[in-house]
């Protein structure tokens, strides 16, 4: 199940949510970006590294979301980086005596059953500022934004020309914002978000986003400007020409309801504030 999106990086695709697991290979071994989502996905993963005579080496999550701090057994004890902030929100989540039951109620229905959770959320954060993942591969710099969830990160393989974007610039998910709070502007947030990922745009050759297809150097700025425009649009209260809610893929009908809960929760926000 694994395909080739660059040189040393290849991806595993699940089913339910289109979720894109990164493997990046060193010499010794790979890490892994995002594993997921049921058990059996998982194993098929660690049994087609195994074949490939490929041990993991460590794992990093983009963001504390729970499709992206998975793991299953199989894949080994090895050290799962995230952000400092991303590692901080999961290690909050785990303090509750009942975290595993409230993990298990968000999960899809589909695969509620076939999800482990045993190790969700064992993220080591790495200190504030660090750059680059510590592993011996190729070099793989930490763009941290706060667009969509504490501690996003978006990961750039500079040698491959390859940008892993997580929950950013999928053509099947609109922009999710992160929660509205004292302490934050969500919209804004996101365009910032957007602005770090253009910034790195110019380098980049493939763009793996958390959800949905790969797209190549020709579509890297159409996406961010999709994004950009999806969130002024949403922001000013209009109705975005966006195929993600218009004209969405079969089965991705559901996307339209995440757009009106957002514009629902903004329209609120102008009212209160």
């Amino acid at each position: 199940m694994l395909t080739q999106a660059a040189q040393d990086v290849l991806i595993h695709h699940s089913e339910l949510l289109q979720n894109n697991t990164v493997v990046v290979q060193g010499q010794a071994g790979v890490l892994l970006i995002d594993p997921g989502l049921t058990g059996d996905e998982l194993t098929c993963l660690a049994n087609d590294l195994s074949d490939r005579g490929r041990p993991v080496m460590a794992g990093f999550s983009t963001h504390p979301d729970w499709d992206h701090v998975l793991w299953h057994a199989d894949l080994g004890e090895v050290p799962r980086y995230g952000t400092a902030r991303c590692a901080a929100h999961m290690k909050d989540v785990r303090s509750h005596a009942d975290w595993k039951a409230r993990a298990a109620e968000g999960l899809p229905p589909e695969i509620a059953e076939d999800t482990p959770l045993d190790l969700y959320g064992l993220i080591t954060g790495l200190p504030a500022g660090t750059v680059q993942i510590p592993w011996e591969g190729p070099e793989v710099r930490i763009i941290e934004h706060p667009a969509h969830a504490p501690g996003h990160a978006a990961l750039l393989i500079e040698e491959r020309g390859v940008l892993v974007a997580g929950d950013m610039l999928s053509d099947v998910f609109v922009p999710m914002l992160d929660d509205f709070d004292d302490a934050n502007d969500p919209v804004e947030d996101y365009l910032v978000g957007l602005r770090l990922l253009e910034d790195a745009a110019d380098d980049v050759d493939v763009v793996i986003p958390g959800h949905g297809s790969v797209c190549g150097a020709d579509q890297v700025h159409a996406r961010i400007e999709q994004d950009r425009a999806y969130v002024h649009a949403l922001r000013d209260g209009g109705v975005p020409d966006d195929p993600r809610i218009n004209s969405p893929e079969p089965g991705w009908e559901w996307v339209r309801d995440i757009h009106a809960g957002q514009l629902q929760q903004l329209a609120h926000n102008r009212r209160t504030t």
